[in-house]
């Protein structure tokens, strides 16, 4: 099985990895910064986000758009490199949000956790949030359980999303901003029955994390409880897997100069007092066989 190599490590935790010109962008929860990593291994700071980078992506002129997690908003960097409020979710998201996928139009659609899963609440589902260019939010999907890492394919026509608490990947037909009833893409397993987090994360036999997908029309998911990256056809199917170690790994990405380098970002823990004050997460690579497609 190839191996993986470390591209950059020292970080705190990261997420939502992008790969524009040349560059993995990509969010380090707990420095608050937004990195632009070179193939060296260098790093520069692109962004600060006081209240917790997230999901990333890029309008059609360029510009980024920033998930701010815990006050709920999207950034938007302008050419001189300063943030200005896109779009406020605070009245739309249950928690705080997470990842993003920007398509071609720069419509922005974005998850949250629905729950505060760092108090010991319950479980709940929550929304999808979609965000016009002009920072008009509106919610497209409910009841989704933890709507993390998305995909769009090559023809901008289906969304396909990671729900990290429900055992599976879900798909929705897209049609100018609104999004088709939710069918199932690839199911990995029962349905949680405990809405107590930790019984729940025990009852995944996959937890879909952050996703990409690849022109054979497969996904490669990061699987945030059991260290290991699996691709997937539709349907459920397991193509491959990749294992990091036993390091838990949160999210991927299919990059490099053919499309074929596939980026993991991996942390020990994702848990913000050990993660904060130790920065031993990292960003792995490794090649595959079948290059990048679609967004992001």
């Amino acid at each position: 099985m190839p191996e993986f190599t470390t591209l950059i490590s020292g970080l705190s935790f990261t997420e939502c990895p992008r790969w524009r010109d040349g560059r993995l962008y990509v969010s380090d929860f707990y420095t608050q910064r937004v990195l632009a990593v070179a193939m060296d291994g260098t790093a520069d700071t692109v962004a600060q986000v006081p209240h917790q980078p997230s999901g990333l992506g890029f309008l059609p002129d360029g510009r980024m758009l920033i998930v701010s997690m815990r006050d709920r908003k999207v950034l938007r960097r302008e050419a001189d490199g300063s943030l200005i409020e896109h779009a406020d979710l605070s009245a739309l998201a249950h928690w705080h949000c997470n990842d993003m996928l920007v398509d071609h139009d720069g419509r922005a659609w974005v998850g949250n956790f629905g729950f505060d899963l760092e108090d010991g609440s319950s479980t709940r589902t929550t929304v999808l949030i979609c965000v016009d260019p002009d920072g008009t939010a509106k919610v497209v999907a409910d009841e989704l359980g933890f709507p993390n890492g998305m995909v769009l394919t090559p023809d901008g026509l289906t969304l396909i999303v990671a729900e990290s608490m429900m055992n599976r990947l879900s798909a929705f037909n897209v049609t100018d901003g609104s999004l088709g009833d939710r069918r199932t893409w690839a199911a990995f397993g029962d349905l949680p029955t405990s809405t107590n987090f930790t019984e729940a994360l025990g009852q995944l036999a996959v937890a879909p994390d952050g996703i990409c997908l690849d022109a054979e029309g497969a996904v490669w998911v990061a699987d945030a409880v059991h260290s290991r990256l699996i691709r997937v056809a539709e349907g459920g199917r397991f193509l491959e897997e990749r294992k990091t170690d036993g390091v838990g790994v949160f999210a991927c990405m299919l990059g490099g100069d053919d499309g074929r380098t596939l980026f993991a970002c991996v942390a020990p823990t994702f848990h913000q007092a050990q993660a904060s004050a130790n920065h031993q997460a990292s960003i792995l690579i490794t090649t595959v066989e079948v290059p990048h497609a679609g967004l992001p």
